[in-house]
């Protein structure tokens, strides 16, 4: 592989076991997923407990383990496959979970990079993708949703299944917009938001959007 895409974070929450296993199988029934390669699985992560980390590494052989890190032996299509970390954060362990591409050997470290980045809010190091998820996970279920879920005649139908997010055009008011298509002035203006949220969270004082 010359290229990789962007990794990214699927829930901001630390998942729950139950939480786990569905993100394990998310993009079931998505028409766009390709059971041959694992798209869109691959460069997915998000955090576990130390329970769900040490129960993954006993349920099957690993395909690989090393200092604070394990992949499992069953692929979940072509060359994706679940990998574990263990990371020290600022003087504090934590646990997570990704779906890497192995057809790139880097692929673990690299994702282990982008979670650190990610983790010690290194914002100016996050790709549009990255910034794009975490505006998502900021966003208060009220202002964000599902291109066709509830009115599929609102949009294209190449469109449908897609996120979409509420926001305030000078001359049209606050309108829906595919998340994808914010323009980066739009994403930049909402970066600050993101920061303060995560700054609440380390500091236990937030709560999760409904």
């Amino acid at each position: 592989m010359t290229s990789h895409p962007p990794f990214r974070k699927v829930l901001e929450a630390v998942a729950t076991r139950e939480q786990m296993f569905q993100l394990f199988n998310h993009h079931k029934g998505n028409p766009t997923f390709d059971p041959l390669s694992g798209t869109p699985y691959a460069c997915e992560w998000f955090e576990i407990g130390a329970p769900e980390y040490h129960f993954m590494l006993g349920l099957l052989p690993p395909l690989f383990q090393r200092t604070g890190m394990f992949g499992i032996s069953e692929y979940k299509a072509g060359n994706v496959t679940s990998v574990f970390f263990a990371i020290r954060i600022r003087a504090r362990e934590r646990w997570f979970h990704g779906f890497c591409d192995l057809g790139d050997k880097r692929t673990p470290d690299m994702m282990r990079a982008a979670i650190i980045a990610h983790e010690t809010g290194a914002v100016d190091s996050m790709t549009r993708e990255e910034k794009l998820e975490a505006i998502w996970n900021a966003t208060h279920s009220d202002s964000r949703g599902i291109a066709g879920e509830t009115n599929p005649d609102a949009w294209p139908q190449e469109h449908h299944g897609k996120r979409t997010i509420l926001v305030y055009a000078v001359g049209q008011g606050t309108t829906l917009r595919l998340l994808e298509d914010l323009s980066d002035e739009e994403i930049d203006s909402r970066m600050p938001a993101v920061r303060a949220r995560r700054a609440r969270k380390e500091g236990g004082n937030d709560a999760e959007p409904s």
